[in-house]
């Protein structure tokens, strides 16, 4: 019994080492091995040596032929890692100096005092070679002053930034720091030299304590708090359930826009830098919040040299040199008393247009910051108020809730049914070579019969038919090999296609609340729809090919013990899949967001950073078995399929809503964002207003109005109480007829990577080129269009990164009134601009109010010279209205507007 447990207990390891690459190899022997174990044991044959011996070469045999029936998994490897050594192979710009942020090189350190020079520069964006964006540009920045940079949006401000920043060289001319060229210094040493805090600050779906700790990787605790101390967060984060370990949510999401730029701010102060850059650091906030950011931000650049871009000029006047800048060049400079002496100059008609020559003194200045911070408290305490028990939702609704997927492969054959000849093809061609490999061990073992017992002539007559049977077993191999991968490829890359567009259909479906939660997060989103379609491509493609052989060699080896082991495979290899697709998924989140805010990663220097992290998140990835990865990755599709979103977009369901004239109510509203449960956005907010009517909202940040717009616009649902269009409850209403009625400008526009024309008629089918032009006419960025060599044809960039943020908002609302919509909704429409776009915008604005007499318009507003036109003006506080009236009975009355405003005007 002795001599035959080495090759049971070799059989038994050929089994269990299973590999999908070497499945040719590990069938013939398994089916031979199996053959003559039986043989042996039944017949208790003796000296096996041989068999060893030619089992062993037959192995090494078997590897060259897995090399040619899987040479198609090859070339795709092959193809696919040619991209990604592309990518790490590319070459660097070695004046960029880039490589030193990964191999930490520390030469060329020299210390910076701050004064910095552009001499001559010009530049032209590589996207954009046919404008230039600065020409023959000067100026000089003195060690530890205030400079700032003014103009029209697109004049260049930002532009002198980036180039500080080495995002980009300078097509000519020279930046010097401290009269050394900028290409000298060490580019992770200049970085960090420089702190910058942008108009739409960038915060990662991390916590408060990581955020401002990216700014200075080694940073302590006590330099996080201070640094927060100075930037005025320190309070508001006390005061969060979790202080400083708050999660922000994806790009900051769960903060207000003041709370994320203070948050910013102490990113930037974290590493004491020597330079400041501050890129219209408080143009989008309220005016409590911009109170307190600005606040810090005069300390802040205190003993730094600073470099300021804005459009509230207010914020500059104390500067010590004021550079215009128009069309990339410099027109005008000097001291605020000093541009202000120059007759029909550029910026004596800028502060004339923001209506600020009254200088206020500083007691008031200190009253109004007082004002702020309490209305900011009152604000946190507010928003971190939790809810008894008998109120709190669940927000894991039952839509969400879905069965565990089974018979996955089932379920994606009846989706593959289309193409039911190829698979039955397919899985012909696949049994016939199971059955051939089964045909090929036979004839193996009776040609090794022929070795062992009989004689030399005879055995040469053996050897010879075998070989002419293994000739043509080849061959007739070879052509089933064709006909499977063929006719798999064409099934898998269908089912591919199908599965991609019906996962899209289904996000386009899902309420925006489904987008909150982190697991649906960006990153998520697209590998899920990237990796994962091709993952179950292999369902059907190779893999159900090596099933069907498998089954074969089962029926025709009668393998039954294989089955047992490969089972047990499955079952464990399924379940490490499923933490690796977990892992996948975080570490795509993370390279999303990390792409997506490139500048930010760039400028904090955190390229070792996010590598760090990840490199930890990818560290305890399994190598899953390929077809429990395709099971996984059906499941998550079928669970998005089978998801009924709680607010479907493409339902023909509800009624249509006609004969709408602008009526709406809102009854006793309450409303929780479903991933902030612990607190009231809105509070039994009462509002009525009437068709044709100018309403204007206006409150501290964090107060709701925003989540009044997506109330309307039924992004989300009330949690309880009623809104009401034209006297009928929203949710009674079909989801497209009530956003047809609609059109909203944001206060960050967003465009698509297509032309000027595409984007101002996008959704809209055939739109005329007539009313494309007329709608920017209206909006007052035709004659900009028209100036571009290409018009309406011109490519606007990813995200609109071609064009300023003024030129965008334009674009925008030529958007939104080539709809001609009954209700017009305005967040912030022109805050971000500078006040010579604010004063053509607003005209265009209010055109757009009027142009129809029985438009209805509700705007949110932090900078009130905008609606004092408005029928009437709602003040929020907490999430209910606490003052509401016409522009002058609110200001006799001398409440809570009238002190915004009188804050307002001292800014």
């Amino acid at each position: 019994m002795n001599d035959r447990q080495p090759l049971l207990n070799r059989s038994s390891k050929l089994s269990i080492g299973d590999d999908g690459d070497d499945d040719n190899r590990k069938k013939t022997t398994l089916l031979t091995d199996s053959y003559f174990n039986w043989r042996r044991y039944f017949s208790r044959q003796e000296n096996d040596n041989k068999y060893i011996t030619l089992s062993d070469d037959t192995e090494h045999s078997g590897k060259d032929e897995a090399v040619g029936v899987f040479g198609l998994s090859f070339s795709e490897a092959r193809i696919a890692a040619a991209s990604v050594f592309r990518l790490i192979d590319e070459g660097k710009d070695t004046s960029m100096n880039e490589i030193d942020l990964c191999t930490g090189d520390t030469v060329s350190f020299y210390d910076i005092n701050g004064d910095i020079e552009f001499d001559n520069v010009n530049f032209t964006y590589p996207s954009r070679t046919d404008a230039s964006a600065l020409r023959h540009l000067s100026l000089i920045a003195r060690a530890g002053q205030t400079t700032a940079l003014i103009g029209t949006s697109g004049c260049g401000k930002s532009t002198c930034m980036s180039l500080l920043l080495r995002y980009y060289e300078p097509s000519s001319g020279r930046i010097t720091i401290d009269g050394r060229s900028i290409t000298d210094y060490n580019i992770k040493q200049l970085r960090r030299s420089i702190g910058v805090v942008s108009q739409e600050p960038i915060l990662f779906g991390t916590n408060i304590y990581e955020n401002i700790r990216f700014g200075k990787i080694n940073a302590t605790r006590e330099e996080i708090e201070q640094a927060a101390r100075e930037a005025n967060a320190h309070n508001f984060i006390m005061k969060l359930p979790n202080k400083y370990e708050t999660l922000v949510g994806e790009r900051g999401i769960q903060l207000s826009g003041g709370e994320k730029q203070r948050i910013a701010l102490a990113r930037a102060l974290v590493k004491q830098p020597t330079l400041l850059l501050l890129d219209e650091a408080t143009s989008a906030l309220d005016n409590v919040s911009e109170k307190l950011v600005q606040e810090a931000l005069d300390r802040a650049c205190k003993g730094r040299t600073t470099i300021v871009i804005a459009h509230r000029l207010t914020t500059i006047r104390n500067a010590q040199q004021i550079y215009v800048l128009d069309n990339g060049s410099i027109i005008e400079q000097g001291t605020h008393e000093t541009l202000m002496g120059i007759e029909r100059g550029k910026y004596q008609a800028m502060i004339k247009r923001q209506q600020i020559e009254s200088i206020y003194d500083d007691q008031d200045e200190m009253m109004s910051i007082q004002k702020a911070r309490e209305e900011d408290e009152k604000s946190i305490m507010e928003r971190s108020y939790l809810l008894s028990d008998s109120e709190m939702i669940d927000i894991n609704k039952q839509s969400s809730k879905l069965p565990q997927q089974r018979f996955a492969f089932l379920r994606l054959l009846s989706m593959n049914s289309p193409e039911w000849i190829s698979i039955l093809i397919g899985c012909i061609a696949c049994i016939l070579n199971g059955a051939a490999q089964s045909l090929f061990a036979f004839l193996l073992t009776k040609m090794i019969e022929a070795f062992k017992y009989c004689s030399n002539s005879e055995r040469r007559h053996q050897v010879l038919i075998a070989s002419f049977s293994f000739s043509l077993l080849g061959v007739f191999v070879l052509i089933l090999r064709v006909f499977q991968y063929t006719a798999f490829a064409i099934a898998g890359s269908k089912l591919t296609q199908r599965i991609r567009s019906k996962a899209f259909a289904c996000l386009l479906r899902q309420e925006v609340a489904y987008f909150d939660r982190p697991e649906n997060s960006s990153g998520a989103i697209s590998t899920r729809l990237s990796s994962d379609a091709a993952a179950v491509q292999e369902m059907t493609d190779t893999r159900l090919g090596v099933v069907c052989e498998i089954l074969a060699l089962w029926i025709f080896g009668i393998l039954f013990g294989c089955f047992i082991i490969s089972y047990g495979q499955v079952c464990l290899r399924l379940s490490m899949d499923q933490q690796s697709d977990h892992i996948i998924r975080q570490a795509s989140t993370l390279a999303v967001e990390v792409i997506h805010n490139m500048r930010t990663v760039k400028q904090l220097s955190m390229e070792q950073e996010v590598s760090r992290q990840y490199s930890e998140l990818m560290r305890p990835l399994f190598i899953s078995n390929r077809i429990a990865a395709s099971v996984s990755a059906a499941e998550s599709f079928f669970n998005l399929f089978d998801r009924k979103p709680d607010i479907d977009n493409t339902s023909t369901e509800g009624k249509e809503l006609v004969d709408f004239h602008g009526e709406i109510t809102f009854n006793q509203v309450k409303f929780i964002y479903p991933t902030r449960p612990t607190s009231y956005i809105l509070n039994k907010f009462q509002l009525a207003i009437k068709p044709s009517q100018r309403v204007a909202l206006v409150g501290a940040s964090g107060c709701g109005k925003s989540t009044i717009i997506q109330l309307l616009e039924r992004f989300y649902d009330v949690t309880s109480g009623q809104v009401l269009l034209g006297g009928i409850d929203i949710r009674q209403l079909n989801v497209q007829s009530v956003r047809s009625q609609f059109g909203l400008v944001c206060q960050e526009p967003i465009l698509f990577d297509l032309t000027i024309a595409e984007n101002i008629a996008y959704g809209l089918e055939n739109a005329p080129m007539e009313d494309i032009i007329y709608a920017a006419k209206k909006a007052n960025i035709h004659h900009f269009i028209e100036q571009l060599p290409q018009g309406y044809e011109t490519k606007v960039g990813l995200k609109g990164s071609f064009l300023s943020g003024g030129e965008k908002q334009r674009i925008a609302i030529a958007r939104v009134l080539l709809r001609r919509p009954k209700v017009l909704l305005l967040d912030e429409a022109t805050s971000a601009m500078d006040s010579h776009n604010e004063q053509i915008v607003q005209e265009a604005l209010e055109e757009a109010q009027t142009e129809d007499p029985n438009r209805t318009s509700l705007i949110i507003a932090h900078r009130l010279s905008t609606i004092r036109s408005c029928d009437l003006i709602c003040v929020l506080d907490r999430g209910c209205i606490v003052e509401s009236g016409a522009h002058t009975e609110l200001l006799q009355r001398r409440g809570i507007y009238y002190k915004m405003l009188a804050l307002n005007n001292s800014q």
